[in-house]
């Protein structure tokens, strides 16, 4: 008997499910229960939840949270040490292997696009240019020059700084300006090839309001509890600590770049919130969008298809009656 035709499209690749939506979608509480009900664990997917003491204004699980369902790659870097895309690429795949081999499914949690096609597609596009933050480092050079501006470039990125050289103020600029813009130096992107298959085969599914002024509503209520909860006591410490700066990926993170300029310039108060909710906003939107780019996810309203994401997940365990 002639083996069958159609063995050889069997996917044997262990089974890992992404969870992603805009912040505030309530992917965590979901997560959270996933973890018991199909015997998952946790690899945040976040790009502010990295760094230790960002914890109130990055809705970071608190410790009733992370002791039912610990959470890996939370908590991995001090604010003013960079953490680049690859280097979350690389450490998120080491999880899940960890957390296959211990007999457990990865769960994948959050909204940073950058780091979920990292993952999972690999690096490959260069960040297109932001003019914006290209004037800013204009005028940063025009006080400091271009060799202190080199010198920013070693710390964050030594490969390059090693091929440009200090008066070379058009590829200092493009290097500054795409390790700003994406947090991975572009020595990586140079370097980024095409990527094997992946290791696991992922079922994504997206958690988002289907109408765009709950999300809101949820995401100026969450603001209000940071608030409430001393966010600003927060950033007054990480700004108390001298290697900190504005420009780092971490003090660059929505809401604590506002709240910076709050302390700052002693904004009132409810300009800080207006800016940082909208912030927010804007944050969410382009999260959104880019969700909406990837053509093999499902997507589900958390407020009434919580029901049909699990039995998504039990079709694709095969846990399902």
């Amino acid at each position: 008997m002639s083996a069958d035709p159609f063995q050889h499209r069997i996917d044997t690749r262990p089974p890992a499910i992404a969870l992603m939506g805009p912040t505030a979608s309530g992917k965590t509480a979901l997560a959270v229960d996933w973890v018991a009900r199909f015997g998952m664990e946790i690899v945040s997917v976040d790009s502010a939840l990295v760094y230790r003491g960002l914890d109130i204004g990055s809705a970071k699980p608190d410790a009733d949270t992370l002791a039912r369902a610990p959470h890996r790659l939370i908590d991995i870097r001090d604010p003013h040490q960079p953490y680049s895309a690859a280097e979350f690429a690389a450490d998120a795949l080491q999880a899940m292997h960890d957390i296959h081999a211990a007999g457990r499914i990865p769960l994948l949690v959050g909204g940073t696009g950058l780091y979920f096609r990292a993952l999972l597609e690999g690096l490959s596009d260069m960040p297109p240019a932001d003019p914006a933050l290209r004037q800013e480092i204009e005028r940063q050079a025009a006080t400091r020059g271009w060799p202190a501006m080199h010198a920013e470039l070693a710390q964050v990125d030594p490969a390059a700084a090693a091929r440009i050289k200090p008066g070379d103020a058009q590829r200092i600029q493009r290097a500054l300006e795409v390790f700003r813009s994406s947090g991975t130096p572009i020595s990586t992107w140079q370097q980024a090839g095409v990527r094997r298959r992946f290791d696991f085969r992922v079922l994504k599914l997206v958690v988002a309001p289907a109408a765009r002024e709950l999300l809101h509503e949820r995401i100026a209520l969450r603001f209000d509890q940071m608030i409430e909860a001393g966010f600003l006591d927060e950033v007054r410490a990480l700004a108390a600590d001298p290697r900190l700066h504005p420009d780092l990926p971490s003090m660059r993170a929505v809401g604590y770049r506002q709240a910076l300029e709050h302390l700052a310039q002693s904004t009132p108060l409810a300009e800080f919130r207006d800016r940082g909710i909208f912030a927010t906003r804007q944050l969410a939107k382009r999260q959104i969008t880019w969700l909406r780019a990837q053509l093999d996810t499902r997507w589900f309203d958390p407020a009434r298809d919580v029901g049909e994401i699990g039995k998504a997940v039990e079709q694709f365990l095969g846990t399902g009656a």
